[in-house]
């Protein structure tokens, strides 16, 4: 009984040393280190398909993060030299100050100016009509990188299950239930979904940054439309 006793004192104090290094080994390792580790330890056929999700997903992002900055235009200061413009009474002027910024907003002052002839219900009416036009292009991609968001975590889950019911057929194959076995499959199996989720996770957060951007530029050009009109209004261009 005392050598049992002593033994399993041994093993218990081995075992607490082994975690210890290991947990210092993980500590001096980094994160970028730990990811590329697990993700040669899974299954290559499951997880090329979820880093080629990451890859598109970004490229989508990026994209689209780079078309707003260069889309974000200051309403109030381009609504201010179009006013000046037009209290010279100068349309023409008007309407090169809007071709000469880039940027929806301006494009959108535009089509009203170049439709003040029709009165402001045809102004408004060319400044709704080419107001969905600029937000489908502001929304353009956002589609895919949302299939890349549902995609990543299905290509995980299969990943998953697949790996598992490989577990189980080695099992069969070897015809008992060895831990070893057991434990190195499901870590496969189980490494798809988490790196699915990952990629999920990404790019769900540069999809609500861009979301809230494309909300952002459709309010100031909401604002600019209506202060165009006023402006027309005050400078009597609406008979």
């Amino acid at each position: 009984m005392r050598k049992l006793v002593a033994l399993l004192l041994v093993l218990g104090v081995a075992t607490s040393f082994g975690a210890t290094e290991i947990l210092a080994q993980e500590e001096t390792a980094t994160g970028f280190q730990v990811l590329k580790e697990k993700f040669i330890q899974g299954d290559w056929r499951f997880m090329t398909p979820v880093l080629i999700c990451l890859i598109l997903g970004l490229a989508f992002c990026i994209e689209r993060v780079i078309t707003l900055n260069l889309a974000t235009a200051n309403t109030d200061k381009l609504l201010s030299k179009i006013d000046n413009r037009l209290a010279e009474g100068d349309l023409e002027g008007a309407m090169e100050v809007c071709k000469s910024t880039s940027g929806p907003a301006a494009s959108v002052l535009y089509e009203g100016l170049r439709n003040v002839d029709k009165g402001p219900e045809g102004v408004e009416r060319a400044i709704s009509a080419y107001g969905s036009v600029q937000m489908g292009l502001l929304e353009k991609g956002l589609i895919w990188i949302a299939l890349f968001i549902a995609i990543a975590p299905m290509l995980g889950f299969m990943g998953t299950v697949i790996g598992m019911i490989q577990a189980f057929d080695n099992i069969q194959a070897v015809g008992d239930i060895s831990p070893t076995i057991v434990a190195g499959g499901i870590k496969v199996a189980l490494l798809t979904t988490v790196f699915g989720l990952i990629v999920a996770i990404i790019l769900q957060i540069f999809y609500n940054y861009i979301v809230s951007k494309i909300d952002g530029i459709v309010n100031r050009m909401e604002d600019a439309s209506v202060g165009l009109l006023d402006v027309l209004a005050r400078n009597n261009y609406f008979k």
